[in-house]
């Protein structure tokens, strides 16, 4: 699946192609939950997709996030293989992927928009506050056939570049807020879905830039203000270049990851 969109996988040997693949989807589904705040290391996080282990100490809700990441990342290359054109539903079949809790609360519905109002706390100016500026559950349907609309424009657009398809989705998608939660893991694999179409490996944020991802996506929400309909998704779209910042310099991750098995393959057909 991915040979189609990376040339470079290509070359490699099927056993490193696949073990290379294997190595993302851990590095993927790493990164993303330890932002969320999950405490499992990413070797850890290997042990338990590869081999179902239990990791003693570790919460069960823990384990179960990494099961469910690894689950998103099935229908999202399902859909890649396919080309498909995303709609709600489809959304909402990938928030179940991801929301792996057995408690069952109307209130925070799984598979669905939110039904009540959501807010986090935000730090501006050494002060804590909180961000209330993500869109009412009423608007959230609109707002979010319109970022629908803008996401498929970027994916199919050869102007608009990986790392600004990457910037606008997930961005745009965690100031709407649509779900009561799992909005910055449903971001963080559908801003991939364009950087793979176009020719890039995914964009990974590790978790030693956390504070930074939080800080930069939060000041840019507060200076644009709440989220209402009619207005451009994007608010305050000169505030964003800090995030955009953040994300190039987090580009790199993944080459990485691919520069080892190529090093390998080299090494092996001397």
């Amino acid at each position: 699946m991915f040979s189609r969109f990376i040339p470079e996988l290509s070359d490699l040997d099927a056993d490193l192609r696949d073990a290379f693949l294997e190595k993302l989807r851990v590095r993927w589904t790493h990164t993303s939950t330890a932002l969320e705040g999950n405490t499992l290391t990413e070797g850890e996080t290997l042990g338990v997709l590869r081999y179902g282990l239990t990791i003693s100490g570790k919460p069960l809700s823990h384990h179960n996030e990494v099961v469910g990441h690894s689950r998103a990342l099935d229908l999202l290359y399902g859909w890649l293989d396919k080309g498909r054109v995303l709609e709600a539903k489809d959304l909402h079949a990938l928030h179940q992927a991801v929301q792996t809790s057995v408690e069952v609360d109307y209130l925070k519905p799984v598979g669905a928009w939110k039904c009540e109002p959501n807010s986090t706390l935000a730090k501006q100016g050494g002060k804590t506050i909180i961000n209330d500026t993500y869109a009412m559950p009423e608007h959230v349907d609109a707002l979010m056939h319109d970022w629908l609309a803008g996401f498929q424009q970027r994916r199919q657009d050869k102007t608009t570049s990986a790392l600004e398809a990457y910037v606008w989705s997930h961005a745009t998608f965690v100031r709407i807020h649509p779900y009561a939660d799992g909005n910055g893991r449903m971001a963080r694999l559908l801003a991939n879905l364009p950087v793979i179409e176009k020719g890039q490996l995914p964009i990974f944020i590790p978790s030693e830039r956390r504070l930074d991802y939080i800080e930069t996506l939060a000041t840019w929400q507060l200076a644009s203000g709440p989220m209402r309909p009619n207005q451009a998704l994007e608010g305050e779209a000169a505030r964003l270049k800090a995030f955009q910042d953040l994300c190039e310099s987090c580009m790199k991750e993944s080459n990485v990851l691919l520069d080892e098995i190529r090093s390998t393959q080299v090494i092996r057909r001397r």
